[in-house]
């Protein structure tokens, strides 16, 4: 696999994080967006690294095992966040949604990056370098992440309740659109 193919793979394996990452964004105080991007890039650089690491050694027996659910479980956890926001949302603006607590962080690093253990498993029959492409993965991830959060709280600095509402929707669509692409609608 060239470097080029590489990072294309790395930078599309982060849409999913950068997506949750400006949703993150939305619903924190400007003056946390540094913390809060540092925050969302380690845990979904992190995980981007290691689901493809896990994914190359398990292989096919672990392929074959959550092929035919992994988007269940990315709908499942997107949607769980996703309505969590929009519930703490109708409290009256008052800002109270802590999306960077460690529960909530695992679960949405660990729903974004299932698609990254999948590119793990292909990765043993393309013969990659595993490494390389992890923490290419991981950087890519990282960056993206973190702007993802950064330009979140920007736009979101005016209404927290309103920016939390637009967060949970675009959560739950998130994970309606990767039901729907693994279910053959888009």
């Amino acid at each position: 696999m060239s470097d080029l193919t590489l990072l294309i793979l790395a930078i599309s394996l982060s849409m999913d994080a950068f997506a949750v990452s400006v949703c993150g964004g939305l619903s924190m105080p400007s003056q946390h967006r540094t913390k809060g991007g540092l925050i969302f890039g380690m845990w979904f650089g992190g995980f981007q690294a290691l689901m493809p690491i896990i994914g190359y050694y398990i292989g096919t027996h672990f392929e074959r095992l959550i092929a035919s659910y992994d988007h269940w479980i990315a709908f499942g956890l997107l949607s769980y966040i996703g309505i969590s926001m929009l519930l703490e949302a109708k409290d009256s603006g008052v800002y109270k949604c802590n999306i960077t607590d460690n529960k909530r962080m695992l679960t949405l690093a660990v729903a974004t990056s299932i698609d990254a253990l999948a590119v793990g498993v292909s990765f043993v029959f393309l013969h990659v370098d595993i490494v390389k492409a992890a923490v290419s993965i991981g950087a890519a991830t990282f960056i993206i992440s973190f702007l993802g959060c950064v330009f979140g709280s920007k736009i979101g600095a005016g209404s927290r309740s309103k920016a939390e509402i637009a967060g949970g929707i675009v959560l739950i669509g998130l994970g309606c659109k990767i039901l729907a692409e693994h279910l053959g609608f888009l």
